[in-house]
């Protein structure tokens, strides 16, 4: 991972040495095909959602219930097919495509017998561990605005762009709404890395890749199964998937700051819970790997 650059003037030597691991570590996440291929296929998923919008859509002036009606509102503007492939995509493929690259952030080295010489220098585990989850963010929000950016293109294309009906009823501009779903993106993203956490913490306890991806799909699934169910209805705003829809409270106005300040929380305790469950386990962690 070792590269030679010529750093900024004034810059510190830690601030140095960290930039140098991340963009390597970004170079390698990035690079590897496999990753790639989950980006596209991510990315994917928006176009075959708007030309299925676009099939089904009901001509002008149908009447048939609310069922027309909603759809035709859908169908009426092509910013809703981001707001829809976020809200659809982020149930589980997102989830998959993160939990690849942070269940592989730790236990890939450790399978790969790379992890050995890692560890050996103490004073630099902590540096590692950051740079990992730093990459596992940035991917998670590429993830995110890959869906976005891919559904905002495919939405132009198809239907319409105008004024935006909120679900309150209240119509916005075209620019407050595109603003709008810049917000829900940057929403989205923040679960995203707090699910990255969860991967970074699951990652340090095997040396098998595939089973801290499995590990870490399984309580995706997991969660969003016990949040549809009624029994479970005392735990669901402390599931680790509950608040990742409730970017809704931002397609009303007023908007509704509370659920969103809600879900950041949650996202936000996950995020310090598990990097700190990574961080100790990986700050004590044998050289063996």
């Amino acid at each position: 991972m070792t590269e030679v650059t010529t750093p900024a003037a004034g810059t510190p030597a830690p601030v140095r040495a960290w930039l140098r691991l991340f963009r390597s570590e970004l170079r390698l996440v990035f690079g590897r095909r496999r990753n790639q291929l989950l980006l596209a296929v991510v990315a994917v998923f928006p176009v075959a959602i708007g030309i299925g919008m676009r099939a089904q859509a009901p001509p002008p002036g149908a009447t048939g219930g609310p069922n027309v009606a909603f759809f035709s509102q859908l169908t009426g503007n092509g910013i809703f097919l981001g707001f829809m492939a976020l809200a659809l995509l982020v149930t589980l493929i997102m989830p998959f495509a993160v939990a690849v690259v942070a269940g592989d952030s730790i236990a890939g080295e450790s399978g790969s017998g790379t992890l050995r010489y890692l560890l050996a220098v103490p004073a630099g585990r902590t540096r590692l561990l950051t740079v990992k989850y730093a990459v596992i963010v940035v991917f998670g929000t590429a993830v995110t605005f890959a869906v976005t950016a891919v559904a905002l293109a495919t939405g132009a294309l198809l239907f319409p762009l105008g004024p935006v009906t909120l679900l309150s009823g209240t119509s916005v501009p075209l620019v407050e709404g595109i603003l709008r779903l810049l917000l829900v993106t940057l929403y989205v993203a923040a679960g995203m890395a707090s699910l990255g956490a969860i991967g970074l913490a699951v990652s340090t306890f095997t040396e098998h890749a595939i089973g801290a991806v499995a590990a870490v799909t399984v309580l995706v699934v997991a969660s969003e199964v016990a949040d549809n169910v009624l029994q479970f209805a005392a735990v669901r705003p402390y599931l680790p998937t509950h608040w990742w829809t409730s970017f809704d409270a931002l397609l009303r106005e007023p908007a509704d700051t509370a659920g969103v300040l809600h879900g950041l929380l949650s996202f936000g305790a996950y995020l310090v819970l598990f990097c700190s469950i990574a961080w100790a386990r990986f700050s004590t962690a044998d050289a063996t790997g």
